[in-house]
């Protein structure tokens, strides 16, 4: 799972990493890695390289940081390199302001339909997709422009990605059985029990809330270190 994000943003992987590591166990091993380009500045550099020696999680592309020129390309393009010799397997890649549902996530998907995926705020890619992105003349020539748009390009530019499974959700009101994803809802919508994740978690209270109605917090045990948490 690669999270596409910035060097300065040390809350946002550190609550990611919080997340991730209190979720329940999943039958699927789910290797999530920060993606950032050159890191400047001495600070960073420092602070970055603390994160890498302590967490291992973290990759830095030899690209100038960006969101919409190229990073994009540079991330698939590196990774065939970068994971020789390991297991194929789906790569995605998740928006970092996304709460995503790792546990539902790895189940959600048919296994009959797990190659190729593409989604806005979080897609899935089948690693023969991964290959062809980093191998190809339909990509190489074509790397600016905003992340979810530019992979869908991509595909369609190439006749790659016939084989679709969307979890968009349509932010109503109802319970159902389809796996879900949706951006932060404001009234008359609400979550959903289905959510496997939820986009545009900008700010704390957004998180805070999600994580509310998620019950993230149901294994604290009571104790007399700390009061008023639940």
């Amino acid at each position: 799972m690669g999270i596409l994000t910035v060097a300065d943003r040390y809350e946002a992987r550190d609550r990611l990493r919080l997340l991730h590591a209190l979720q329940p166990p999943v039958p699927a091993q789910i290797d999530a890695r920060f993606v950032l380009c050159n890191v400047t500045g001495d600070e960073h550099r420092i602070l970055v390289a603390l994160e890498i020696m302590l967490y291992h999680d973290i990759i830095v592309l030899n690209c100038s940081e960006n969101m919409n020129s190229g990073k994009t390309y540079a991330y698939f393009s590196a990774l065939p390199e970068l994971l020789s010799g390991e297991q194929e397997a789906p790569t995605t890649s998740p928006s970092g302001g996304s709460r995503g549902r790792t546990c539902t996530g790895a189940t959600s998907i048919p296994p009959a339909r797990r190659t190729p995926l593409h989604e806005g705020m979080g897609y899935v890619l089948s690693w023969d997709l991964v290959r062809w992105i980093a191998s190809t003349n339909v990509t190489r020539n074509n790397t600016a422009g905003p992340e979810d748009a530019l992979v869908g390009e991509w595909l369609r530019a190439g006749g790659r990605g016939k084989n679709v499974y969307s979890t968009q959700g349509a932010r109503l009101n109802y319970d159902d059985t389809k796996p879900v994803m949706y951006d932060f809802p404001y009234p008359p919508w609400s979550f959903v029990p289905n959510t496997i994740a939820v986009h545009r978690l900008k700010d704390r209270k957004k998180w805070a809330t999600t994580l509310r109605y998620f019950n993230a917090t149901r294994g604290l045990k009571p104790s007399k270190f700390y009061h008023l948490l639940n």
